[in-house]
């Protein structure tokens, strides 16, 4: 048994790709027989007695312009500190570089641990659209990268993330360590509470999921839609998610007239909910160049939903066009046209979702096998003393 340390900034029940890939980390980790305890941000999770794991946060604070997140020093929490002091730990994992990484850090050089730094997100775009000055943004990323130089093992979610950190001046070895997904059905009756809750009929449904912020690409997805529209092409748009740039968006989709054909969802918690609109979609538009390796694209898939994509962006290195998915150029046209084209042939398409379920989606469990065989190396090496500790040099 392995107890292990999972460090996140976000965390239920702020439900963002990387908050809910350290909730599956800590939960199939415990369902294989190890103690996982997760930190992160203080945020209101609810009843606490329900995780599998513990759950130790610290005082924070929101996040200028990010208000469903929130930020603090763990380190100035005396409560957390007690508590953290009564936990054994074999190893630390960093799901981000920031406040509870920077805690990761010092746990690790404290307690003389090995630590696991995964590369989620392309900072770079959120430092310049915070910033808007391009000084700004490469400063931040070479906070980014002096910090997984300290690490004595970085993983990325996939290779083309694992790139990117290379293009941002990384220059140690990088492990790929993808995302899984938990392997499920929408449960009786999910669909039917969609079609009652948003009003729809028989039309086909579109679907994104994610924040609700300009970063994401949402303004090619609506642009698509009404050039679809414009083209007396049928469907629903369904938006779920929560973010900073809604009210822009919702005055985008008034600006479209496009209000009679889209529904936003708001942030939604229930999985069971969400497996039903992703079940009842007929495509799932995500044409994000940010993301890395998104976690819905794969959740859609697990519904048998296909995702369409922008070709040659990191997020869509998992889809081969026409075949588990669909490809588009980064343009809103290009999209109308490709989501056209599939709504138009019912028949593959569902051959294409099929395809997706069947390709796209590895399970959690298999993902962690390989995981715990780079943990238990790692706390070999570290009690044989054959890390280079570079996390040792910052407390």
């Amino acid at each position: 048994m392995l107890r292990i340390g999972q460090f996140t900034d976000t965390f239920l029940p702020v439900v963002d790709g990387v908050g809910r890939v350290a909730l599956a980390y800590s939960e199939t980790l415990c369902k294989m027989g190890h103690q996982v305890t997760v930190v992160a941000p203080m945020y209101d999770t609810g009843y606490r007695g329900g995780y599998p794991f513990e759950l130790v946060d610290y005082q924070a604070s929101g996040v200028p312009g990010l208000k469903q997140y929130k930020a603090g020093e763990a380190p100035w929490d005396p409560h957390y500190r007690k508590r953290m002091r009564m936990i054994p730990l074999d190893i630390v994992h960093a799901h981000s570089p920031f406040t509870a990484g920077s805690e990761a850090l010092r746990i690790a050089a404290l307690r003389k641990l090995p630590l696991v730094a995964t590369f989620h997100s392309k900072y770079y775009d959120d430092f310049l659209k915070v910033t808007k000055s391009e000084t700004l943004a490469k400063a931040g990323v070479k906070f980014v990268v002096d910090y997984f130089e300290r690490c004595d093992e970085v993983w990325a979610v996939g290779q083309n993330p694992a790139d990117v950190l290379r293009e941002y001046g990384y220059t140690g070895q990088v492990q790929v360590m993808p995302n899984g997904v938990t392997m499920r059905q929408a449960q009786p009756g999910a669909v039917e509470e969609v079609n009652r809750r948003w009003g729809l009929k028989k039309d086909p449904l579109i679907l994104f999921v994610g924040q609700m912020d300009w970063k994401k690409n949402i303004l090619t997805v609506l642009e698509a839609c009404a050039e679809m529209k414009a083209q007396d092409q049928k469907f629903q748009l369904i938006l779920a998610g929560q973010g900073p740039d809604m009210r822009e968006i919702e005055h985008k989709i008034s600006e479209l007239n496009l209000r009679d054909r889209t529904h936003l969802a708001g942030h939604i918690t229930d999985m069971n909910l969400l497996d039903g609109l992703y079940s009842r979609a007929s495509l799932f538009a995500f044409p994000s160049v940010y993301d890395a390796a998104p976690m819905v694209v794969r959740e859609a898939a697990v519904m048998g939903t296909p995702a369409v994509m922008v070709q040659g962006s990191t997020a869509a290195e998992i889809i081969r066009d026409g075949v588990n998915g669909y490809l588009c150029k980064n343009t809103s046209a290009d999209l109308a046209r490709v989501m056209m084209n599939a709504l138009s042939d019912p028949q593959a398409l569902e051959q294409v979702g099929s395809n997706a379920r069947e390709t796209i989606p590895v399970p959690w469990e298999r993902i962690m096998e390989k995981a715990v065989e780079r943990y238990t190396r790692l706390v070999a090496l570290g009690r044989e003393g054959k890390l280079s500790k570079k996390a040792m040099r910052v407390i």
